[in-house]
């Protein structure tokens, strides 16, 4: 799911793009949902995929705002995204944190699973961008390792 922020004529829309089947897509607009037809089929990216871990007896958190994604600044380091929508569980990291590749980062509840967020790279965390229990999209940036 990707998320954006329009203006047209001055007025502000908040679109989110829920599932593209081929050339149909549903949004939702303002929390208004819509099917849209594009002209041509629209070719679908392949998303990273995320390790499961075991199941917490623990509820989940009520869903907060969704987080709007943003870019590492002018290369500041290395953005360590969601693969999918979801809900932040737990965060495994600090700021100033050494952390390797493949290390856990981050847990992410999606789809009721528990799916483990690892480190794209070995660094240092300089930014968390998300908390626990912020629901956040796809391609979101989570943690920026510098």
């Amino acid at each position: 799911m990707k998320e954006y922020k329009l203006k047209i004529n001055g007025n502000e829309y908040n679109v989110a793009i829920n599932e593209v089947d081929g050339s149909m897509a549903e949004v939702e607009v303002n929390g208004t949902p819509f099917k849209v037809e594009f002209d041509k089929p629209v070719k679908k990216a392949a998303a990273p995929v995320a390790k499961p871990v075991a199941k917490s007896a623990a509820p989940a958190p009520a869903a907060a705002p969704v987080a709007k994604p943003a870019a590492a600044a002018g290369g500041a380091g290395t953005a360590v995204t969601s693969p999918l929508p979801g809900v932040i569980l737990d965060v495994c990291v600090k700021e100033g944190d050494v952390v390797k590749r493949g290390q856990t980062v981050m847990v992410l509840e999606a789809m009721k699973m528990e799916n483990a967020i690892e480190s794209t790279a070995d660094g240092t965390v300089t930014a968390i961008k998300v908390g626990k229990g912020d629901s956040v999209l796809e391609g979101a940036p989570l943690v920026i390792i510098g």
